[in-house]
């Protein structure tokens, strides 16, 4: 742990920030394993872009899980050690997918997103000048989930339309 380090920490518990993180590291994983496994089941037209972007945001996830576990044990806590913990901690769930439609993985997707950054936006909140490496830290991931969630509704919105199109040229 960072004595010093910790010691710039003002006006927030250091255990709070531990277990918030710990919530969001939960999410990291389950966000991982869900990009990972829709890539593996994905079908349908235009299904190769997809599995591109789902494979780059699965290693993104996976790089944000390392970032916020680095950050809880700089602040002397443990990352969550069992992954039966990360459904109980999680902000956002897991959804198995259920329909491999790309149109309908992507939705899925979206929705992860949407969840990640009211997760993060509320942690740049809660650590706002008072916690300023995680509230960098934090902002970096947010950056990212922002942009995961505008690639992901461009090519849904892309997709639906070719879908829509090709339907039209077929009547």
């Amino acid at each position: 742990m960072a004595r010093v380090g910790n010691s710039i920490i003002k006006g927030i518990e250091v255990q709070e920030i531990i277990t918030t993180l710990n919530r969001a590291y939960a999410d990291e994983w389950l966000a991982y394993y869900q990009y990972f496994i829709e890539a593996k089941v994905v079908k349908g037209l235009m299904k190769d872009a997809a599995i591109a972007e789902l494979v780059q945001h699965a290693a993104d996830e996976l790089r944000h899980a390392t970032m916020v576990a680095d950050r809880i044990i700089q602040l002397g806590g443990a990352p969550l050690l069992h992954p039966a913990d990360w459904l109980k901690q999680t902000n956002c769930g897991y959804d198995a997918p259920n329909d491999f439609d790309v149109v309908a993985v992507l939705k899925d997707a979206i929705k992860g997103e949407q969840c990640a950054i009211a997760t993060y936006s509320s942690i740049v909140d809660l650590t706002r000048n008072k916690d300023i490496v995680t509230y960098d830290l934090v902002s970096q991931i947010l950056a990212d989930e922002v942009m995961h969630e505008e690639d992901l509704q461009n090519l849904h919105d892309d997709i639906t339309e070719f879908i829509g199109d090709l339907k039209k040229s077929m009547q």
